[in-house]
This record gives C-alpha cells, sequence and structure tokens, in this order.
C-alpha cells in the first residue's frame, strides 16, 4: 500500500474501523511504502488532482449539480483520451534526486 503522508497516515486506522482482530488479519497481508513528505509531485495521484484542478476546477462552479457533472465530463474526457502518467524516473535518477534525503535518515 502507498501512503502519501507518513505522519498522518498509520496502520491505527485499520484499528479504528475494524474489530482489532480484523485489523491485525488485514495489516499482515499490507505492506506500507511512504511517498516523500516533501514530494508530492512523485505521488500519481496528486499529479492526477493537479491536472483536474487545473483542467477543470480553476473557476467557480456554481453548484454541486454542476460540479458533479463537471467532473463527470472531465473523468470521461481523460479515460477517452486514455491519459497517461508517463512516469520517467528511475532508481538512478531518484537516488541522486534524494541524496539529502538519503544522508538525514542515515544520521537518524
Amino acid at each position: 500500500m502507498v501512503m502519501d503522508n507518513y505522519t498522518t497516515h498509520t496502520a491505527g486506522s485499520l484499528y479504528k474501523a475494524f474489530k482489532p482482530e480484523e485489523a491485525l488479519r488485514i495489516l499482515n497481508k499490507l505492506e506500507f511504502h511512504f511517498t516523500p513528505k516533501h514530494a508530492s509531485w512523485l505521488n500519481m495521484v496528486e499529479i492526477e488532482i493537479g491536472n483536474m484542478n487545473q483542467q477543470c476546477l480553476g473557476r467557480r462552479i456554481e453548484s454541486w449539480e454542476m460540479l458533479h457533472k463537471e467532473l463527470s465530463a472531465w473523468e470521461m474526457r481523460r479515460n477517452d483520451a486514455q491519459a497517461s502518467i508517463n512516469w520517467m524516473f528511475n532508481v538512478d535518477g531518484a537516488r541522486e534526486k534524494f541524496t539529502k534525503a538519503y544522508a538525514n535518515l542515515n544520521q537518524s
């Protein structure tokens, strides 16, 4: 499971939603990975939300009904166009970009 903010998303959320036995059963099937705190641009969901804001929501929308209609139309256009993210980050690029972050982790 990929989570976008280490400080707010925790396994404890499952214990709030489920009985302890069920939460533990689910947790035993999961492996958590977190995107860096100051690198939301690495998170594909954040990228897509940014696209939605820029392409669809960057103006006043007068009602919930209109909002739903606009978002549905935007989603349909994105899906029809088979819009995707051209992920060009590789391991070497990440290591170079996050040299300082690795150093901070090693000092902890």
